[in-house]
């Protein structure tokens, strides 16, 4: 290695870059991770995946406490208030315990931190801090940012992206939500349980598109019976900002009479884009495809020897856990192991209330590829459920009609995204609807509804 700084440099330290960095280092690479923020994590950590779930949960038990919703439990609390301050005290304490926590990790497996962002100079060295740095292998792992809405200013008081509606001063009246997708309904929900007015405008004729179609129906049924009010096929035309209020213009999507809707804030979140501006691709000889993506093969190697790309900067979800899987894999492939993803079976979890999660294949598209048998158990029917009053939701298993081979499950439950974990398991091992049928499942639990799904497949549930 006498040529090289490093065997392994990461770009970017967020849930794929700082997994991959960690993995190399235990397989005995000197590795180094290059990362701009002042803190680790990227924006997973910072200002995405993990600052919006300890809002989610606090603002779930405002709302439950609140609201007189424990009162049938005969916990009667009256004089319930909101302390904005410290529930977003609580938020930044669980960002700096985990991004303090990964600067740990680097320190335990020796991967240097690079202080900086990294600029490709040439095929196997970047620019760091004005410092030179080479390796014998690079791994881009940049993540993605929000996709700005032509023609709609950010000011991050008023009109907000995902970072700046985790950071509002105080609870709006009203907020309109710019997209219908899983992070503008995570953060609607937060401040619609502190009690803001949230109007939810979505382009397309149904909320959170690619998900299964009848666990959106269904989710849009609870939204609105929550107090959301959805407009589909409906599309914003225009922003202004006058006297610390947005007036936001929309139109039906198939055009037609516009109208106005008066807020005190607007959450821009119609999607996100990989991050390759500045990285200096074309000095790697890298360039990206027509949605901005770095192409890889099924290795994560890029089309230039040495260099390779995982996490939302690649085709693919843009998800965290995907990412973690890609640098694993990633790492091990560099070190001459064999490190693979099977991206059939990734999961996906809204965390609303109820929380809403699948995995494989919809309903729609099992049934374009062939015959398929489909099973649904609704939670309603599931003893633990039932007990602690929160029925809302179903179990849908899709099978494969003559092999009886699992091909997607979709789950709306308030549970969902620990459950949906049986499944993912279950489908990477290739399971049939009657291998999860016929495993013991301990009673009473939420999973239950599972085998349950499972059971329906074939004809025969249970408690139903």
């Amino acid at each position: 290695m006498a040529d090289y700084d490093y065997d392994v440099l990461v770009i970017g330290s967020g849930p794929g870059g700082y997994v991959a960095a960690i993995r190399a280092a235990q397989l005995g690479l000197k590795t180094a991770c290059a990362e701009g923020r002042e803190t680790l994590g990227g924006t997973c950590l910072n200002v995405g995946c993990i600052p919006s779930k300890a809002l989610l949960h606090s603002s779930e038990i405002f709302e439950e406490a609140y609201s007189g919703a424990l009162a049938k439990f005969g916990i009667n609390i009256t004089g319930a208030t909101l302390d904005l301050n410290q529930m977003h005290a609580e938020k930044a304490l669980a960002v700096k315990e985990l991004t303090g926590g990964i600067a740990f990790l680097f320190k335990k497996n020796k991967v240097d931190w690079l202080k900086g962002n990294a600029t490709f100079t040439g095929t196997d060295t970047v620019e760091v801090a004005g410092k030179a740095h080479r390796a014998k292998n690079i791994i881009i792992a940049t993540g993605s940012s929000v996709t700005p809405l032509p023609g709609v200013a950010v000011d991050q008081e008023i009109v907000v992206d995902s970072t700046g509606a985790l950071a509002l001063a105080k609870v709006p009246e009203h907020m309109v939500v710019i997209g219908g997708g899983v992070i503008g309904l995570e953060l609607g929900s937060v401040w619609r349980r502190l009690g803001a007015q949230v109007t939810v405008v979505e382009f397309v004729d149904q909320i959170l598109p690619g998900f299964d179609g009848e666990v959106r129906k269904e989710s849009a049924k609870l939204f609105k019976k929550q107090g959301f009010d959805i407009r589909t096929s409906t599309k914003v035309t225009g922003v202004t900002v006058a006297d610390g209020k947005a007036t936001v213009t929309i139109e039906p999507a198939a055009g037609g009479a516009s109208e106005t809707i008066v807020a005190d804030a607007v959450l821009v979140s119609i999607g996100r884009r990989p991050n390759t501006d500045g990285l200096g691709l074309d000095k790697a000889g890298l360039a990206v495809n027509a949605r901005g993506q770095i192409e890889t093969g099924h290795r994560f190697e890029t089309s230039v020897p040495g260099i390779w790309a995982i996490g939302d900067v690649i085709p693919g979800p843009m998800l965290a856990h995907k990412a973690e899987d890609e640098g694993i894999a990633c790492a091990e492939n560099i070190a001459g192991l064999t490190g693979i993803v099977n991206h059939d079976v990734i999961p996906s979890v809204v965390y609303t209330m109820p929380e809403i999660a699948g995995v494989g294949l919809t309903e729609e598209a099992a049934a374009a590829r062939g015959e398929i048998k489909v099973g649904k158990f609704p939670m309603m029917a599931n003893s633990r459920a039932k007990t602690n009053r929160d029925t809302d939701g179903f179990v849908k298993v899709i099978a494969d009609a003559k092999s009886d081979r699992v091909l997607g499950v979709w789950i709306v439950a308030s549970l969902a995204g620990t459950m949906i974990a049986e499944a993912v398991l279950g489908m990477e091992f290739g399971a049939t609807s009657e291998d999860i049928a016929y495993t013991c499942h301990a009673h009473p639990t939420h999973s239950e509804a599972l085998k349950e799904a499972a059971m329906a497949v074939q004809g025969k549930p249970i408690h139903m």
